[in-house]
């Protein structure tokens, strides 16, 4: 059943299958972006119809071609797709802890690890890119959240920019570390996945077992879900708060009821 033939008396309700909206509900446009390695012109244009054509889109438009150096040509095609959609079969990560106030946060700390709680945070390899890790960390925050730096329970070491997984290590160690922030936005050739794999093994070198600081990710082309494979104790995606963080920190580090994660000397 398609979105358009749902019946009068389930609106509101998720249908069982969709297809995409473009003009009209349930047409199955698309719009998608894509990089030829050939010149702008005729033979690319039809190439790039071609590259639609096989992905399912037909009929297919060119809505927008330009030219990227003297090699390569940028395409928008428009078309429709057949394909059909189960929001039923859709899996995704739900947030396993409750969200705290600034002041929950403050509290919990206080009351259950008795000193201030110790987070290293940082953009490593090329990486330039500050603006994820200063939207969770400085006071400033993101999304009119406060971030890390507000709460007076946390202490928070940010590196900023280009730092090398050896000199990271060795901050948390002379820090204590508890927890250990990494923000990837470069992803060219999976540099993200590169640089994060590189970064828990090195960490996982450094400390005795079950000594490792909490490793958490964050960037806007990780896989929700992928934190076992790149050795790291979450993945934060696009979007995420400070307050998000906050709480993970709360409810992995100093959870009530169970142990506690281990702390490097």
């Amino acid at each position: 059943m398609s979105a358009s033939s749902r019946p009068a008396d389930d609106v509101g309700a998720v249908p069982q299958v969709i297809r995409p909206y473009g003009d009209q509900t349930g047409d199955g446009m698309v719009q998608v972006s894509f990089t030829l390695p050939m010149p702008n012109g005729k033979r690319a244009e039809g190439a790039a119809l071609q590259l639609a054509g096989r992905m399912g889109i037909e009929p297919a438009i060119v809505v927008h071609h330009k030219s990227i150096g003297d090699a390569f040509t940028f395409f928008v095609v428009y078309g429709s797709v057949k394909h059909l959609v189960e929001p039923g079969l859709v899996e995704v990560v739900e947030r396993e802890f409750p969200l705290l106030s600034g002041k929950e946060i403050n509290a919990a700390i206080k009351r259950r690890l008795h000193r201030k709680l110790v987070v290293v945070g940082a953009c490593i390899g090329t990486d330039a890119h500050t603006v994820g890790i200063d939207a969770i960390l400085n006071i400033k925050g993101f999304a009119g959240e406060k971030g890390l730096e507000y709460h007076r329970e946390i202490k928070v070491v940010n590196l900023g920019a280009q730092v090398l997984v050896p000199d990271l290590v060795e901050r948390a160690r002379e820090e204590k570390a508890d927890a250990v922030l990494v923000s990837q936005v470069v992803t060219q050739r999976d540099a993200h996945i590169h640089n994060t794999t590189a970064m828990s093994a090195a960490f996982r070198e450094a400390f005795p077992a079950g000594k490792v600081p909490l490793l958490v990710v964050g960037g806007p082309r990780f896989e929700e879900g992928s934190q076992a494979a790149l050795g790291v104790d979450r993945i934060f995606g696009r979007g995420t708060t400070p307050g998000e963080v906050a709480s993970y920190l709360v409810h992995a580090l100093v959870p009530q009821g169970s142990a506690a994660h281990s702390k490097g000397a």
